[in-house]
């Protein structure tokens, strides 16, 4: 009885939780439908496109996406050259199917990115585009922007070139597929490469003072029956393709400056005050962050299954604040660089799914060529950082209230007991907020936020934390409807 009662408490909070979700489209206005006149639009301009008479289609091109991915933006090819590599970077041809000023246009300025939802996702284009004549998927002819780059030894850029041109991929691939045929040792050439190249640029990376934080990734899952939060750290092989796309956004960064007219992703090096409360964390957790490592490599360094160390990659969070958009025409801003890749860098290589990457490729292709840049182009720089600040807001706000909703429906049927926790950031005054939003249960004294060991949930929990510790938080109040959890602590276990 008691098996048959908690399978339909389990049962009682999915069906729950399928209901919240679904009102997330509802609640934050997401659009559910592309409007009649858009969709006419994209159809023509799919019916009307003529692939590019440049042809390298002979390239064995390949996509690496998440399982399931049809919106697939990059395919690439690696070969060796002499003592270098040259690499080729194909990139959705968006800019083909919306022309400036339709209704097309407006519709994806309205919408600025994708929006992802548990139960799917509001593309930025209609799925004949993003999903279809616009994607990368595999036997099939498409246009795209084809970056060519050549690199020395070390996997420095020695020389940059940016076309449209027909290409065909020969097979979409998963990060699980490449990482084990590259272990394994039997992935072709190609594949072996981005493994060598990509720890080139990691290098490369290191010795310029970027960073980056490898926190494990969590995401929401469904197995036909009920939602569930999946935590892993990320592959290598993510690490080492991230690597060829950064090194892509600091090309065309560099196109535009020397152009004199863009839009660049930058970010503010953190100020002293954030540094040194940072190392005072390091000590405080029992790894100090040396005065002479660039921060960069210190996080590089830290062990997420340690939970200490993870505390601290959420603590570094703090480090990487300010993040936004630097349009650009004539005169050259003062702020050009993102301080966590140590360089200037621009979004450019998924222009399927965020809207600037579109204008970014129109105006590197044509600093290339040689020819003018487009006038609609350059019309459009001061408005993109507000439409892509609006979007990136609106992204994170559905992002944070999902993971909320199922991170409620997981605990609801455990209210009063005991969780083993690591905690991610220490007591501060009490806001009133569960969740860290404005629907949380009145809270009164110091809070921080905890990290269960299982399920893998984040949340917080009232009483005097220290960042690091390991503790026992009684669950007291788990709400999927109001999307809150609330935990207190019931003793340090260590």
């Amino acid at each position: 009885m008691k098996h048959s009662r908690l399978d339909a408490k389990v049962h009682e909070s999915q069906h729950l939780l399928a209901q919240v979700l679904g009102q997330l489209r509802i609640q934050f206005e997401l659009p559910r439908h592309f409007p009649a006149a858009v969709v006419a639009e994209a159809e023509k301009a799919v019916s009307g496109l003529v692939l590019p008479p440049t042809d390298l289609t002979g390239l064995p091109f390949i996509t690496i996406d998440p399982p399931g991915s049809t919106d697939l933006d990059q395919a690439m090819y690696l070969e060796r050259e002499g003592e270098g590599y040259r690499v080729w970077y194909a990139i959705a041809d968006v800019p083909s199917f919306v022309a400036p000023g339709s209704v097309l246009d407006a519709e994806t300025r309205r919408r600025g990115q994708t929006i992802y939802v548990p139960d799917g996702r509001i593309p930025l284009h209609p799925e004949l585009i993003s999903e279809d004549a616009g994607s990368l998927l595999p036997d099939q002819d498409r246009s795209a922007y084809v970056w060519e780059f050549g690199l020395d030894a070390q996997a420095n850029v020695q020389s940059v070139g940016l076309r449209r041109a027909t290409v065909r991929s020969q097979a979409k691939l998963s990060y699980a597929e490449v990482q084990q045929d590259i272990d394994s040792g039997d992935a072709p050439e190609y594949l072996m490469l981005l493994r060598e190249i990509g720890l080139k640029r990691i290098e490369l990376e290191r010795s310029r003072g970027g960073a980056s934080l490898n926190i494990p990734d969590q995401e929401i899952a469904h197995d036909g029956r009920h939602y569930f939060i999946v935590s892993s750290p990320p592959l290598p092989v993510e690490d080492w393709n991230a690597q060829i796309s950064l090194m892509t956004g600091m090309a065309a960064a560099q196109l535009m400056i020397e152009a004199g007219v863009g839009i660049l992703r930058t970010m503010p090096a953190p100020d002293a005050e954030a540094v040194a409360h940072f190392r005072r964390q390091t000590c405080a957790l029992d790894h100090p962050w040396p005065e002479d490592m660039p921060y960069g490599e210190y996080l590089r360094g830290l062990n997420a299954s340690d939970p200490r160390q993870l505390a601290l990659l959420h603590a570094a969070a703090s480090l990487f604040r300010g993040a936004g958009y630097t349009p650009f025409d004539g005169a050259l801003p003062e702020a050009r660089l993102q301080s966590a890749i140590a360089a200037p860098y621009a979004h450019t290589t998924a222009p399927l799914r965020r809207l600037v990457d579109r204008f970014v490729l129109v105006i590197c292709e044509a600093q290339c060529a040689g020819t003018g840049i487009p006038q609609w182009a350059r019309d459009a720089l001061p408005e993109l950082p507000r439409l892509m600040a609006a979007s990136d807001q609106l992204a994170a706000r559905v992002d944070r209230a999902a993971f909320e909703a199922v991170q409620a429906a997981l605990l609801s049927h455990r209210v009063g007991e005991v969780f083993d926790a690591v905690v991610i950031s220490g007591s501060r005054p009490g806001n009133g907020h569960a969740n860290g939003n404005s629907n949380g249960s009145n809270g009164a004294g110091p809070s921080g936020m905890i990290q269960l060991r299982s399920p893998a949930v984040t949340a917080r929990c009232y009483g005097t934390l220290e960042t690091g510790t390991t503790v026992r938080a009684r669950l007291i109040e788990a709400d999927i409807a109001a999307r809150t959890i609330r935990f207190e602590l019931d003793g340090a276990a260590g």
